[in-house]
């Protein structure tokens, strides 16, 4: 129960942090495009950051499910990145990072790049971990 849980909080703070960093590099490109007079008011940077963690726990906290073995990998992948997703669109709707002025096609675009970038960090760590697998592997038998 230990190791699962230390698993599960490991994950999710990766997640806050890379939720963080993408908010700082996106605030980093905005600040250039504006020729640095990107501002917010009213508390909007703090509610940006809430809504990073946010995120963060939306991606991290479902990777719990990738320990159920008795549930098919694809379930498992369709579960993680459907609740991060949600979370996500919700927080990015109430934070203002998609305004709500945007058009049906401009918000269905924002959401098809948004589950883009999502897949394509989930490929990344699976990735990751296959290689750190194949480094187990290789060692143990190595030591055989």
């Amino acid at each position: 129960m230990e190791k699962k849980s230390g698993k599960l909080l490991k994950s999710t703070v990766i997640s806050i942090g890379m939720a963080m960093a993408m908010f700082c590099f996106v605030g980093i490109v905005y600040d250039i495009r504006d020729k640095g007079n990107f501002s917010l008011e009213n508390y909007q940077f703090t509610k940006m950051v809430i809504g990073c963690v946010l995120v963060g726990l939306g991606f991290g906290l479902p990777t719990v499910v990738y320990q159920k073995d008795n549930l098919p990998k694809a379930i498992r992948v369709l579960i993680h990145m459907g609740i991060g997703c949600v979370v996500y669109t919700i927080v990015a709707y109430a934070v203002g990072w998609i305004g709500s002025g945007v058009s049906i096609q401009m918000g269905l675009i924002i959401l098809a790049l948004q589950i883009a970038v999502a897949f394509v960090i989930w490929f990344l760590f699976v990735k990751y971990y296959q290689a750190e697998a194949k480094k187990m592997d290789d060692a143990i038998k190595a030591a055989k």
